[in-house]
This record gives C-alpha cells, sequence and structure tokens, in this order.
C-alpha cells in the first residue's frame, strides 16, 4: 500500500482489515513469531513463511501487503504477553512499575528480535496489545502522581533502560546458544582469556576476581535489577520536584 497524503506511513493499523476462510491473520502471526523465535530476523521473508504455512506468498500478502506491515503484527503478538500489574495507590506504583519492567525483559529475551525492530518499521505504536500495555502503565504511573503531561515521559524512560538492557542481554545470550555451550561452561571455558586480558588493568581485574565462582545469571539479574533500581530512584525523586 503506498504512502498518501491521508495516510503518510504505511501500515497494517490503518487499512482495513480482510477477511478470509482458508488462512487468517492469526495464523500468519503464530507461524511468523516461531520462525523469528527459532532462526532470526535474517530469516523471515514472505516466501519463506509461505512454505511453512502450506501456502504461496501470494495468499500471505491476503491480509499483509508486505514484510514491514508482517513485523507490526508480530510485534504487536508477544507485547500479549506482557503483565501490567495494577498499582494500589500511591504506595503501590514502584512495586506495579517494577513488575511491568521485568515482564518486558522477559519477553524480550523469549523473543530476541524484537528489539532490533521496534521503532524501524510502520506504526507499532498502533497495535491493540502495544496500545493496551501502555495504557495500563501510564495508569500506574497516574497513580503514583506523575502530572498528566510526565507520564508518558516517565514511561518511555523505563522502556527504554528495559530494552536497551534486554538488548545486550539477548545477543549474549545467542552467543552462547551458538557456542553450544550453557553459560557457565562458556565462562569458565573463557576465563584464563579474561584474566589475561585484565591483568594490566587493576579495577578491571579486582571486578573479574570478585565475580569468579558466581552464578552468570544470577549476576546478569542482579545487574538488571541494579539499573531499575536507580531509574526507579531517580523517578521517585522526580514525584517530590513536580514544580519543575
Amino acid at each position: 500500500m503506498p504512502p498518501t497524503d491521508e495516510n503518510p506511513i504505511p501500515s497494517v493499523w490503518t487499512r482495513p482489515r480482510r477477511q478470509r476462510e482458508q488462512l487468517s491473520r492469526e495464523q500468519i502471526v503464530s507461524e511468523a513469531v516461531k520462525l523469528l523465535d527459532a532462526e532470526g530476523i535474517e530469516a523471515l521473508s514472505m516466501r519463506r513463511l509461505g512454505t511453512r504455512l502450506g501456502a504461496g506468498a501470494t495468499s500471505l500478502y491476503r491480509h499483509v501487503a508486505n514484510k514491514d506491515e508482517l513485523i507490526e503484527l508480530v510485534v504487536d503478538e508477544v507485547y500479549g504477553e506482557l503483565e501490567v500489574p495494577d498499582a494500589d495507590g500511591p504506595q503501590g506504583w514502584r512495586a506495579a512499575v517494577g513488575g511491568s519492567a521485568y515482564s518486558l525483559r522477559s519477553m524480550a529475551l523469549r523473543h530476541p528480535w524484537v528489539a532490533s525492530v521496534l521503532g524501524q518499521v510502520g506504526l507499532v505504536h498502533l497495535g491493540p496489545n502495544v496500545m493496551r500495555m501502555s495504557d495500563r502503565m501510564l495508569a500506574v504511573f497516574e497513580a503514583a502522581g506523575f502530572p498528566p503531561e510526565e507520564t508518558d515521559q516517565a514511561m518511555s524512560t523505563l522502556v527504554a533502560y528495559v530494552i536497551g538492557m534486554a538488548t545486550s542481554e539477548a545477543a549474549y545470550l545467542s552467543l552462547i546458544a551458538r557456542s553450544g555451550k550453557d553459560e557457565r561452561e562458556l565462562m569458565e571455558s573463557l576465563r584464563p582469556s579474561a584474566e589475561q586480558a585484565v591483568r594490566d588493568h587493576p579495577r578491571l581485574r579486582e571486578g573479574h576476581v570478585a565475580q569468579r565462582g558466581k552464578d552468570p545469571q544470577q549476576l546478569r539479574e542482579a545487574n538488571f535489577d541494579y539499573g531499575l533500581q536507580r531509574v526507579l530512584d531517580g523517578l521517585e525523586a522526580r514525584l517530590g520536584r513536580k514544580d519543575g
């Protein structure tokens, strides 16, 4: 669908949905998510997806105009997995926001291709699951006491932190998967090289020694939580400075 003055950005969310009996949009999206999870964004093509569905690419084009529209749909699909707890008044906002952050991180690690496509195609923010999640998170920040004009900024700050951390973490976990080792085995195999590399850097060496023998998954989770708590500290401090 080419851009027009009324529709300047082509998007699956800005045109009527076709209703077909033999192959549904839901089937297409479900299979696309499986393909992406198994093989990554580079493997996704309309032809490849059509083959997996036992249909020609032409059948898919009746539901989505191009690959970008398909990506809009799969992103919205996985956002449907998020859980945003309710805030029990102003005192419960921090736990609710923290729970939302952990849910978003978990989703991004289950679907490591997500971070690479956010903001790059179409109008992802218009997807029903993305909008539902955003509205619930805005309600939590509103319950916390943020003024209406600041709730979106607070939410965007949180999401940016989570997606940034999850992107690096997902890339690291993909490296581990390609190595054929589990995380502990890979870290142990790299230990001699790491110790050699930090030998002339005392601060790095001290940190490396402090982490020796610790569960790498627990270290990753602790690093994520440290940054999350500092973001929440900053937002909490902001609640006392609504005038500026």
